[in-house]
């Protein structure tokens, strides 16, 4: 096994992971990913007991039992650059010695559930609804830094996209990468099921022009026309295609589950929707441990 350097694998004197503040000892099996910091405690106040909290920066992290079942809830924070921090981290706890900076010679696979809000792209799929994401669009270029991505894409789906879109050549390509299907079909029953599209902003690259002109302002019509052997893209956010793709490189198995709570092709929006969002957490919480 070869040791990685300190500069590639930053190990805090206390003994965690640099950014996400957590020793192998705090993780658990299954672990709860959600965008706000504010999140992690909604959903640990569920657990009768607790034995890691940690907090730095964007990073929230608190590990306790429901149910019987242990759970590590953490914050990612906004974007697939600090999901890729989050999923490369969380894989060093779980598959390195961080004593010897050497991978461990048995692979731990963890079940890591994206739990946030996002808004729908089709009238069809109105707000207050959840979303659960088949596929992840992955309209940033983060996968396209590892070599082995080539392999877990689905390239016939991508390249529908790619020609249905006329993705322009000044952009990266855009990739589709499944989700775990186990977890998938455990939240089936309860979500709209669909493609999830992925970006790297919330403005411009989600079809939202305030002062400056988009450069295509047809990007969210060309998004809810597609269809592909029964597959369409229900919703816009700014993770899933990060968490899936290094989720399916490293033997993760990731799901995401979303609160819809806007609606671009209807203008609707729900400025108060920390009720749906209790509905989710409940749902997610006794989905995994049931």
């Amino acid at each position: 096994m070869s040791l990685l350097a300190e500069p590639d694998l930053i190990v805090n004197a206390d003994g965690s992971v640099y950014h996400i503040c957590m020793r192998p000892e705090d993780l658990a099996d299954i672990v709860i990913v959600v965008g706000d910091p504010q999140r992690v405690v909604e959903i640990s106040d569920h657990f009768t007991s607790k034995d890691h909290s940690s907090s730095n920066r964007e990073f929230i992290s608190e590990t306790g039992y429901y149910k019987g079942t242990r759970i590590t809830v953490l914050s990612t924070g906004i974007g697939t650059d600090n999901c890729d921090i989050v999923m490369h981290e969380l894989d060093a706890l779980a598959n390195f010695d961080l004593k010897t900076r050497t991978q461990k010679p048995e692979r731990r696979s963890l079940k890591i559930i994206r739990l946030g809000t996002s808004g729908s792209i089709q009238p069809d799929v109105p707000i207050n609804n959840f979303s659960l994401s088949t596929h992840a669009l992955g309209l940033d270029n983060l996968l396209y830094f590892y070599r082995d991505t080539p392999t877990i894409i689905d390239k016939d789906l991508t390249e529908a996209f790619a020609a249905h879109a006329s993705w322009p050549k000044n952009l990266s390509m855009p990739y589709c990468i499944p989700g775990s299907k186990r977890l998938v079909d455990k939240f089936r029953p309860f979500a709209v099921a669909g493609i999830t599209a992925t970006a790297p902003g919330f403005y411009g690259p989600q079809g939202r022009f305030l002062r400056l002109p988009l450069s295509d302002p047809m990007m969210i019509s060309k998004l809810q026309s597609f269809h592909h052997n029964g597959n369409r893209i229900i919703n816009f956010e700014m993770e899933t295609s990060a968490l899936y793709g290094l989720g399916a490189l490293m033997g993760h198995e990731m799901v995401t589950i979303c609160a819809l709570i806007a609606n671009r092709a209807t203008g609707d929006y729900n400025g108060d929707h920390k009720k749906i969002v209790r509905n989710l957490i409940a749902l997610v919480l006794d989905t995994i441990t049931g």
